[in-house]
């Protein structure tokens, strides 16, 4: 199998229709529902499925929800309603952040970080970061977390377990906050909710359990993210969407999906990654790449081990 850069092409029109057609087969005929809310955030994923969901059901029938909090970016929704203008969809726009503060989600969060840096103070921004690209170097998959206060000035310490699952354990409840919310105007109308997620997320992890990785169909879960850009561009998602950074948005401090989770840019995973389930030889993949054996072996480590670590997610709920 001859294997180069161009290995992760698709036939964007034939894919649309594809999935254009599941989404018809799914929600009208097998659940009965009469369109799709979608949670729109001004990136590439939920923008090529807004885009898609109005293509299945016509725009009058597809509600695009922004649902931003304190700390979410502040493209994020003026992306969102441009999309939705484009599409010719119907908008809503319902901040979480008082469902947040009633939960006392922030000061959870910031109680596992003044642990570990008393600094961190009201006005600080923070994010959670894994180590260098795994190209330059190996090492473990260990967080840090990072703080910045309004002068610019970091700190940044490496998070012990504890401390790690308080923080990710209160930053989920914003995933959760927004799936709930998407249920709430998916049953007001009798429609389905649409999942965002692609194949990186879903099969590596990168999901919260009944928070975005809950919708009734996903569309996108067998497209590499640099696929999901291909079927974006070819569906004429806007510019500023394109160009945009992947970012987790969950943070307060902005920090990019690279950074937070997969330690490499999303070309080069997939390759790698479509290489691997394809068995294609590491030897190829590295030529093409211009890569050594070694980075190679190390990126299908990650991956791997991210897919092992990760079944929990994916698994349903088990029955006697």
């Amino acid at each position: 199998m001859s294997f180069s850069r161009d290995a992760l092409k698709i036939d964007c029109r034939k894919e649309t229709e594809r999935i254009v057609s599941f989404l018809r087969e799914q929600v009208i005929y097998n659940f009965k529902r009469n369109g799709a809310v979608v949670g729109i955030s001004g990136g590439i994923d939920s923008s090529v499925v807004a885009v898609l969901s109005a293509r299945a059901f016509g725009p009058d029938k597809v509600i695009g929800i922004s649902m931003p909090e304190k700390e979410s970016s502040f493209l994020s929704s003026p992306l969102a309603e441009e999309l939705s203008k484009k599409l010719g969809i119907e908008y809503k726009v319902d901040d979480i952040t008082p469902i947040l503060e009633g939960a006392d989600v922030y000061g959870k969060r910031d109680e596992a970080i003044r642990e570990l840096i008393p600094e961190y103070i009201d006005g600080w921004k923070c994010k959670i970061v894994l180590p260098n690209n795994l190209l330059e170097k190996g090492g473990m998959n260990f967080f840090s977390v990072v703080v910045e206060a309004p002068n610019g000035e970091t700190i940044s310490r490496r998070l012990p377990p504890k401390n790690y699952l308080q923080i990710v354990a209160a930053s989920n409840y914003k995933q959760r906050t927004r799936m709930m919310t998407l249920y709430y105007y998916a049953e007001t109308r009798n429609y389905a909710v649409i999942g965002t997620g692609n194949k990186n997320e879903h099969e590596q992890g990168f999901f919260v359990k009944y928070g975005d990785g809950g919708a009734d169909v996903k569309p996108i879960a067998h497209l590499y993210k640099t696929q999901v850009f291909q079927l974006g561009e070819y569906l004429g998602v806007p510019e500023e969407i394109l160009k945009r950074t992947p970012t987790t948005d969950t943070y307060s401090a902005e920090v990019t999906q690279e950074e937070f989770f997969f330690r490499l840019d999303f070309e080069t995973m997939d390759l790698i990654w479509y290489a691997m389930e394809n068995r294609i030889p590491d030897e190829e993949v590295a030529m093409a790449l211009n890569l050594d054996l070694e980075q190679i072996k190390r990126a299908q480590r990650d991956i791997s081990q991210k897919y092992r670590n990760t079944e929990y997610l994916r698994a349903v709920p088990v029955e006697l």
